[in-house]
């Protein structure tokens, strides 16, 4: 196993075609079903720049993109299809391709069939957004104003202050998922996204309707555009009470966000974005870790511009033969590199050279996540999870993180002790810096000696949050995003923090969620015309992955048969190597050992199978191919 692997953080479209055949495309070797889907009424598509639809053609397409709430199990009968219906695809384009290439690649979007290629259950009746006792009292929108006159004590006060906010406050992404869900903890909490994985379905989303093509090549320059854009500064400010400020958090920001929100009259609920950037970096975490107490893989902070300076750098901290070197600023595996030899530094050496440079030795390990919360009363800290990284089914790059478990066996009780201590040392050490809110910590084991070391730290929302959010621990107390809001907002509180850890501690062992971030791992360029649906699906009897129903997030999933997927990409973007296509959601493992190796297990390999499947595309021809200049997708950083 490598000795680390580098991540910053984790961050996740089109309308969907009509349906009138549905047609199971599971992976060789597995059964393919073919049902017969409810027909669904044509949808009239608009292009950005167009005139607006007809008012009757504008009313069919949200009818036809309402989810389901109830269903059934899918026939077994086969039916005879029916004709597909041939539509022209969105306009609206991928963010990172650019505009000389979806020009190129214009005549190939003139006829393409609209057929959703997975298998869906039966609905029994009319299709509307599911709702849950979860999720009543969030969105309720005419409770009277509720003030808080003292200050929060206890859990229960937490859960109160929540359910009766009247603050609005807003989760701004290419896509929702680091914090999906947490609209039914919070009223007056929703979602402004980039891309509308629900087709307009979803009660708390909000995707402005014009978007030109633009060529985005960060996760920050996406969240400052939908900032500035005018139909968001709309929405933000509807019907906001005098003397509200609409508040904002973002996986992604900058100095300009900073700038936009103050102009706009938004709080931006986040730390400095200057002292982020600065405890972003891998040499300032490690120095602030051997401030604090907190041991790093053994290690030296270089300079070296040559294979001989790297090498007499390592040999004067007894590092071994066999190192690892780190970049200060890197993401997803895509800026740690294992060096054995001369061959590997020249290999690498363009991308090492010229700047400050972590030199470690290499260390079989298990790499370990937590997310934290720095607060006034103290730091909570997050369940553990196990990380899925390197999986060649899931994406391109060697090293690169793409999906979390959380699992009893995660860690030994001792293990998760020292994990715990060493979390609350560098919260401790953050504190020093005036930093609040959220965390996450990268751990990492050493399988061989026990050891447990920092590994990263990622000032900033991640993509484990995603789990974090339907632990046990957080259904005991609340979700841990919301000690982060609270912190931010304007409540005075005091908590026992230590009453709060050690019982997530004890619950730890409670629950088992997996996720996994699918990305296009092929060589191809291709104008996307179907992709599964964002929703509930299930394995039925003959072992299909079938779309079961519509549903706003994965809180709802009941066991390990079923999976919540939520798309990324849609019809009319494009998909490249790297492309981020969707992520799946689900209980119980998607990992096994074997032969001292952790690999993906039967079941992950069948889902991610099935819905690779359910991506249709077609190919750009090579004048437009070659004008396609790919950009890092919906996030430049996880």
């Amino acid at each position: 196993m490598s000795a680390e692997t580098s991540r910053s953080s984790k961050e996740i479209v089109q309308p969907r075609p009509t349906t009138k055949v549905v047609v199971a495309k599971p992976a060789t070797g597995t059964s393919t079903v073919v049902k017969k889907a409810k027909p669904a009424t044509a949808t009239t598509v608009k292009k950005p720049a167009a005139a607006a639809a007809p008012a009757a053609a504008s009313k069919a397409t949200k009818l036809a993109a309402k989810p389901a709430a109830k269903t059934t199990k899918p026939s077994t009968r086969t039916t005879p299809a029916a004709k597909p219906v041939v539509t022209k695809p969105p306009a609206t384009s991928s963010p990172t391709a650019s505009s000389a290439a979806v020009r190129a690649a214009a005549p190939l979007a003139d006829t393409v069939p609209s057929v959703d290629p997975m298998p869906r259950a039966v609905p029994t009746d009319p299709e509307i957004p599911e709702a849950t006792i979860g999720t009543d009292a969030a969105f309720a929108s005419d409770a009277p104003s509720v003030t808080v006159p003292h200050t929060v004590r206890n859990i229960s006060e937490v859960r109160h202050f929540f359910r009766t906010n009247d603050v609005p406050i807003f989760f701004v992404g290419a896509t929702p998922f680091n914090l999906l869900g947490l609209d039914r903890w919070v009223r007056n909490f929703s979602y402004v996204s980039y891309y509308d994985s629900w087709d307009g379905a979803h009660p708390r989303i909000f995707t402005p309707a014009h978007k030109p093509v633009t060529d985005f090549e960060s996760g920050e320059e996406i969240n400052n555009w939908l900032l500035l854009n005018a139909e968001v500064r709309a929405r933000m400010t509807q019907n906001l009470r005098p003397g509200l400020r609409p508040k904002v958090a973002l996986v992604f920001f900058n100095e300009e966000t900073e700038r936009i929100c103050r102009e706009l009259g938004y709080d931006l609920i986040l730390p400095a974005a200057e002292l982020r950037d600065r405890l972003d970096s891998k040499i300032v975490t490690t120095k602030m870790g051997d401030e604090a107490g907190v041991p790093s893989v053994p290690n030296v902070l270089s300079n070296g511009t040559t294979f001989k300076a790297l090498r007499e750098a390592a040999d004067a901290a007894w590092l071994g033969d066999e190192l690892v070197v780190q970049t200060p600023y890197g993401d997803s595996g895509k800026t740690t590199f294992f060096i054995n030899n001369e061959s590997d530094w020249d290999t690498h050496s363009a991308d090492i050279i010229r700047q400050d440079i972590k030199v470690m030795r290499r260390i079989n390990n298990l790499p370990v996540a937590v997310e934290a919360v720095l607060t006034r009363s103290g730091t909570v800290v997050g369940p553990f999870l196990t990380e899925l990284a390197g999986h060649r089914s899931l994406t391109p790059y060697p090293g690169g993180w793409c999906g979390n478990e959380m699992h009893p066996e995660v860690l030994t009780a001792t293990q998760r002790a020292r994990a715990m201590d060493l979390v609350k040392r560098m919260g401790d050490r953050l504190d020093t810096e005036g930093y609040r809110g959220f965390f996450e910590v990268d751990v990492l084991v050493d399988t061989d000696t026990d050891e447990v070391y920092l590994g990263e730290l990622n000032p900033r929302i991640s993509g484990a949050s995603a789990i974090t959010n339907v632990t046990a621990g957080a259904y005991a107390d609340v979700p841990l995003f919301l000690f982060h809001l609270l912190e931010y907002l304007d409540v005075a509180f005091e908590l026992d923090i230590d009453e709060i850890n050690a019982r997530w501690e004890a619950l730890s062992g409670a629950d088992v969620w997996s996720q996994m971030i699918i990305k296009e791992t092929s060589e191809t360029v291709e104008l996307l015309t179907s992709a599964p649906a964002t929703g509930q699906y299930y394995l039925d009897a003959n072992g299909a992955m079938v779309f079961n129903r519509a549903a706003l997030d994965w809180h709802m999933l009941q066991n390990e048969s079923e999976a919540f997927f939520l798309r990324i990409y849609g019809p009319g973007d494009y998909r490249w190597k790297g492309a981020d296509l969707g992520v799946l959601v689900t209980k119980g493992r998607l990992q096994v050992d074997r032969h001292g190796k952790t690999q993906l297990n039967i079941r992950a390999q069948h889902f991610i199978d099935c819905l690779r499947a359910g991506f249709v595309g077609k190919p750009l021809d090579d004048d437009a191919r070659a004008g396609f200049t790919p950009g890092p997708g919906v996030k430049s950083q996880w």
